[in-house]
């Protein structure tokens, strides 16, 4: 009896709002699709009633919104699937509900008001151009994801028509590569590494290094970018200038038991907060690891596997002090009329690291920006930090994918960001991409 009771008190909502529910798409038979909109109003998802009846689910921004919005055909993906509930539920006023079951009018169902931004969405979108990759804008402050941006992309509009060719699809245009792609993080992970040192070593400060383009230990034989020779660096422009020699020189100092606690700490190997799947994130370091692993790990090469997402809250949680506040993409319900039936609100998640290390972190981000491997901010018109990344996808080191997480405004962050670029080669970096959303920002 405690068990139905306890499946009838509490959990029933949850189980009834399940995306793997079925019965939900029984309203469908007497609630018309509500819309999906953006922050602003404009509608990213709406059903269509045509003169003879039919219901027809349109898309208006096209491939813009695909991976994020998804599809109500052939399944159900995106916030179609993660609102399926909400978007077939009617909260309009009774007698009207009541004057439509009378005329046997299906009821309009409640609207999805989103966190995104139309023009955030369309610059990301328009700045990866023809590359393969992903971009996650987040509000540190609130937790509200502005633009989730995957490519290859699809038409909604046109799933079913298409959907032979994208099962099949070699480039796996249907993935959200933002939440479920898995990459080597590049020298992104740099922020994780000197975070772990910063812990392990009080002194920090008095860290330095003589980097003469390269570094061997034990037979592992690594080059800095280019080759080039930094000189007598300190953990600031270790950072800065991407210094592989130095990281790696790092990893060779760092606990391993230490470090794993602190990646589990920055949530690898664990579920994300967020309303959509992802992937989890891995770190693979051991105490059985050999030298070249420490190294390579450190620098951001090695086993480790990060999606974009997951870069993104890491910076968010810089970017506000070390707090990560939840992830939402749902500012708010309304039902046809207007009228807000549920309101989210900002919450925090879980503190990943100290209001003193987060300060740090971003002071050395600022470097980057400022005289490092990001300098394309300089003169911006606003503040900026971040972390370039180029990570090795073969055994080929020019083909490389770029990466680049950073945010804007730095004492008071507006924006958290994250970027890959599959398979860029050196012709367009994460950086760029930033930038234009960082500028369409500030338009």
């Amino acid at each position: 009896m405690g068990y139905i009771i306890y499946f009838q008190a509490v959990k029933s909502k949850d189980l009834i709002k399940s995306p793997y529910n079925a019965r939900q798409d029984a309203n469908s038979k007497r609630i018309t699709r509500g819309q999906i909109q953006d922050r602003n109003g404009n509608v990213l998802a709406e059903t269509v009633t045509g003169a003879d009846g039919k219901e027809v689910r349109q898309y208006p921004y096209g491939n813009l919104f695909a991976h994020v919005v998804g599809y109500s055909q052939q399944g159900k993906t995106g916030l179609e699937s993660a609102e399926n509930y909400n978007l077939l539920t009617s909260n309009e006023f009774f007698l009207t509900k009541l004057q439509n079951e009378f005329q046997n009018k299906k009821n309009p169902g409640d609207n999805i008001v989103t966190t995104l931004d139309a023009r955030l969405q369309e610059a990301a979108w328009n700045a990866l151009g023809p590359y393969r990759g992903a971009v996650v804008a987040i509000e540190p402050s609130t937790g509200k994801i502005v633009a989730m941006v995957s490519k290859p992309d699809y038409d909604p509009n046109q799933i079913e028509e298409n959907w032979e060719y994208l099962n099949a699809d070699p480039e796996s245009a249907l993935l959200n590569r933002a939440t479920q792609g898995n990459y080597v993080p590049g020298s992104t992970f740099k922020v994780v590494t000197a975070l772990e040192y910063m812990r392990e070593h009080p002194d920090f400060e008095s860290y330095s290094y003589t980097c003469p383009g390269f570094i061997e230990h034990e037979g592992t034989l690594i080059h800095c970018y280019n080759h080039q020779a930094h000189g007598v660096v300190d953990l600031q422009d270790s950072l800065a200038y991407s210094c592989n020699a130095s990281f790696s020189n790092i990893g060779l100092m760092l606990e391993v038991p230490r470090f794993q606690k602190t990646a589990k700490e920055l949530l690898f190997d664990s579920k994300l907060p967020g309303p959509l799947p992802g992937s989890r994130s891995s770190f693979t370091l051991t105490e059985q690891s050999d030298s070249a692993d420490k190294m390579m790990t450190a620098m951001g090469q090695g086993q480790t596997q990060v999606s974009p997402y997951h870069m993104a809250l890491i910076t968010a949680s810089i970017a506000n002090g070390g707090v990560l506040m939840k992830p939402y993409l749902v500012d708010k319900i309304t039902n046809h009329s207007g009228k807000v039936i549920e309101k989210q609100m900002p919450k925090e998640y879980r503190t990943l690291m100290t209001p003193e290390e987060a300060a740090k972190l971003k002071e050395y981000m600022t470097a980057v920006t400022s005289y490092g491997t990001a300098s394309v901010f300089a003169g911006a018109g606003y503040t900026a930090a971040g972390k370039t990344g180029t990570a090795e996808y073969s055994n080929d080191q020019e083909k490389t994918h770029s990466w680049f997480i950073g945010m804007c405004d730095v004492d008071q962050p507006q924006l958290a960001i994250s970027v890959i670029i599959e398979a860029s080669d050196g012709s367009i970096s994460g950086t760029q991409v930033a930038k234009q959303v960082f500028d369409a920002y500030y338009q």
